[in-house]
């Protein structure tokens, strides 16, 4: 499964290293982190991530394959 997860401001090289599985993009006072999510516990995993470094998740989607 791939997934595109966006997060509020421009994400500093130390937070985008805290996702190495996934990579990202700066747009519109967003980032986008995208790639590959091996199941539902990683995607979870990811999202807990997210709320331990304080980033506010804008929208998550999954993508077509």
């Amino acid at each position: 499964m791939r997934y595109e997860i966006r997060v509020e401001g421009h994400l500093s090289e130390t937070l985008t290293k805290a996702f190495p599985e996934l990579d990202h993009v700066v747009m519109s006072g967003q980032t986008v982190l995208f790639g590959s999510v091996v199941d539902e516990a990683h995607l979870y995993g990811l999202l807990a991530r997210c709320q331990s470094l304080g980033l506010r998740v804008l929208e998550m989607r999954q993508q077509p394959e």
